[in-house]
């Protein structure tokens, strides 16, 4: 009985988003086509996108800073990747410009598809080429003075340890760019939708949490992308842990 209505649920989560993705289509075509300020809008018509969303389908969204970050500052914001609700998840925390480093299989998607390449900044990870096009567009991206966004793990973690391994090209473009790394991680997002089963959606929570950046000198000897890359993976990776056992804790109190 449990599985029926969860699926019922997530028809029903479905059928919501489409609704609100076709009204939101229209706009969202319009502003795109005014360069950056009009991908800041796109943004900004997805985050309202999300939050009705969010709260049509009973699920809620909390930010916990252990840091704010600075609104007039760039960042290369990074995350853990457990679920496909990490997506608006994303829009429901960060509040700067940025964009979004996608995977462009997304693309094939009708509707949303042509939504998500007017937001994101497109890999293909198959080919060498194309992730060389992407790494310079984000480097464009910076320049521009917007922040980014990546998943350093790439694709989901199913491995079930707190992360996998983290690739490099976020560190590298920190690096060049001199770009402080402002790590979250997204908690409880796994349990809203798990990433191998796309219709066991549930209401809930999920949750966000801001580190203390990571600010380097670009000019320190010791500084390479593999000790760069191996901070902020040993910090996501302790906050992971913390903020599961208190949750653990927590419930476990509350019974």
């Amino acid at each position: 009985m449990k599985k029926i209505l969860q699926t019922i649920y997530s028809v029903y989560a479905l059928i919501i988003f489409i609704i609100l993705m076709l009204i939101a289509f229209p706009f969202i075509a319009f502003v795109a086509l005014f360069g950056v300020k009009g991908g800041n809008a796109v943004y900004a018509i997805a985050r309202i996108w999300g939050k009705i969303w969010y709260g049509l389908i009973g699920i809620k969204h909390k930010i916990i800073y252990e840091s704010i970050p600075i609104k007039t500052h760039q960042y290369i914001f990074v995350a853990n990747h457990t679920s496909y609700i990490d997506i608006p998840t994303i829009i429901h925390s960060l509040k700067q410009p940025y964009r979004v480093l996608g995977k462009y299989e997304m693309v094939k998607i009708p509707v949303f598809g042509y939504i998500y390449k007017c937001a994101v900044i497109l890999v293909k990870r198959s080919s060498a080429e194309e992730r060389a096009k992407s790494y310079q567009a984000l480097k464009k991206t910076i320049a521009t003075g917007l922040s980014i966004f990546i998943f350093p793990e790439g694709t989901f973690n199913e491995t079930g340890q707190p992360l996998k391994d983290f690739y490099d090209g976020a560190f590298r473009i920190a690096i060049e760019t001199n770009t402080p790394i402002q790590p979250i991680i997204f908690l409880k997002t796994a349990q809203r939708m798990p990433p191998e089963y796309f219709l066991q959606l549930s209401p809930g929570t999920t949750e966000a949490v801001f580190l203390t950046p990571v600010i380097f000198d670009q000019n320190d000897k010791n500084l390479s992308v593999k000790t760069l890359k191996q901070l902020v993976y040993q910090k996501m990776e302790a906050a992971i842990l913390q903020y599961n056992q208190n949750s653990i804790s927590s419930n476990n109190s509350s019974k």
